[in-house]
């Protein structure tokens, strides 16, 4: 399953909206909004509401076997998305004043995001089909039997040069230990200019034909990787289940008493 970047797009856009409604009331009121104001409770609630939803939905469909209602990478969109703008909103909550409890709460909140970056990046070094199931090695190496013969038939009806162009798209040599799964950004990067560099120097038509040769070069590197770093990823998504979700758990935690303490004191004292 090839994870794309929509969420964090989608996620980019509403926080910008947010900001602009959020920059209108300071401009309006002529201050930052209170956390106990309407608006700063308003904000708070859709927060925390954001929050829960991107805790609990996506983990009652994975644990779901029997579920249909939609797909796992759509989910797991869902939950990247409200985990993104959840936060933000409970952030806008604060006025900016982080003592005591909301303090921590505020602290945990920024862990566990920063942590859910880190989590993505893992989890989509995972091979998986769209419904979120782990590929096995047989299988990856099927497809990457597959994709070899596909490339050696693609060059064997073409000119050599195109054999040339081949050895020197491709990666020189597969990492090894933990850059398997943090140096793919690099990796790809680096495809991304020498593909840049080689084409810049071709007419219209070489340069339509390279491109299917360096989609194929592309589609190989890729479960090569995902091959070699298959068991380290694994090892590496549990390691971060085992300190995410106990955070995550303290979180909502800590922001539960919150919601009890502010209910308390800013109403039924009154």
């Amino acid at each position: 399953m090839q994870q794309s970047n929509r969420e964090l797009w989608l996620s980019f856009i509403a926080i910008i909206v947010i900001s602009l409604i959020y920059l209108f009331v300071v401009i309006t009121f002529g201050g930052v909004p209170g956390a106990s104001d309407l608006f700063g409770h308003t904000i708070g609630i859709l927060g925390f509401i954001l929050m829960l939803m991107a805790e609990t939905l996506y983990t009652l469909r994975k644990r779901s076997r029997s579920a249909r209602w939609g797909r796992m990478s759509s989910w797991l969109q869902f939950h990247i998305f409200t985990g993104l703008v959840g936060p933000y909103m409970v952030l806008l909550h604060t006025s900016w004043k982080f003592n005591g409890l909301a303090g921590v709460v505020m602290l945990l909140t920024v862990i566990i995001v920063a942590s859910g970056f880190m989590g993505r990046y893992i989890y989509t070094s995972v091979p998986r089909t769209t419904e979120g199931i782990e590929i096995e090695a047989s299988e990856l190496e099927k497809q990457m039997r597959a994709t070899d013969s596909e490339l050696q038939n693609w060059l064997a009806s073409h000119p050599e040069l195109y054999r040339a162009l081949s050895k020197r798209l491709a990666s020189t040599s597969i990492s090894s230990g933990n850059r398997l799964v943090f140096g793919r950004a690099f990796e790809e990067w680096n495809a991304r200019i020498r593909w840049w560099r080689e084409s810049s120097r071709m007419d219209r038509n070489a340069r339509m034909q390279a491109i299917q040769l360096n989609e194929l070069l592309n589609r190989e590197r890729l479960l090569r990787r995902q091959l070699a770093s298959m068991a380290l990823s694994r090892r590496l998504l549990g390691l971060w289940h085992a300190i995410h979700i106990p955070v995550g758990m303290v979180l909502f935690v800590a922001a539960f008493i919150h919601i009890i303490a502010a209910i308390y004191y800013a109403t039924l004292l009154h």
